[in-house]
């Protein structure tokens, strides 16, 4: 047995009271800030990894193929110069991308125990662009490499609205 719908208040429809709701939820979702709703930067991605420290370049070699016909698996290598010992070793290698719907590739944690610094996987990549790789060191330095990547066929491309 069905109940009998509640009557709408006399002068108002219930397609006016969806009227308001959803404008409503526009004026609320207008109001976000811009900022909130974009991809960030390379920069800003880099600065939430090293806590805004500087970053410097060299002793980290970012291998990866300078043409890649395919951008659903690129292979990435990343070694850093580390002797690897409790005193002094590699804390973390983060990877980063310029136009990938999200700046941050992988963040991968070692240790002195690991022997050596040196990782390796295969990402995707939505186009052409630069990958960065940042080490952080036990002492609290940042070091880097980059590499600039061209890709024949792009991958994740329909995230990048």
């Amino acid at each position: 047995m069905k109940e009998p719908a509640t009557p709408a208040p006399a002068g108002h429809t219930l397609l006016e009271r969806r009227a308001v709701l959803a404008g409503g939820v526009g004026i609320i979702v207008l109001a976000l800030p811009l900022r909130a709703l974009a991809r960030p930067s390379l920069r800003e991605a880099v600065a939430g990894f090293t806590g805004g420290a500087s970053v410097s370049a060299g002793r980290v070699k970012l291998t990866v193929p300078p043409l890649v016909e395919n951008g659903n698996a690129v292979g990435v290598t990343v070694e850093v110069e580390s002797p690897m010992t409790e005193a002094s070793h590699v804390r973390r290698i983060g990877l980063f991308n310029e136009k990938n719907p999200q700046a941050d590739i992988a963040v991968f944690q070692l240790g002195a125990r690991n022997g050596r610094a040196r990782i390796a996987t295969r990402i995707r990549l939505a186009t052409s662009q630069t990958i960065l790789a940042v080490a952080e060191l036990s002492d609290g330095t940042y070091w880097s490499s980059e590499a600039n990547v061209i890709v024949t066929l792009a991958a994740c491309i329909e995230d990048l609205t």
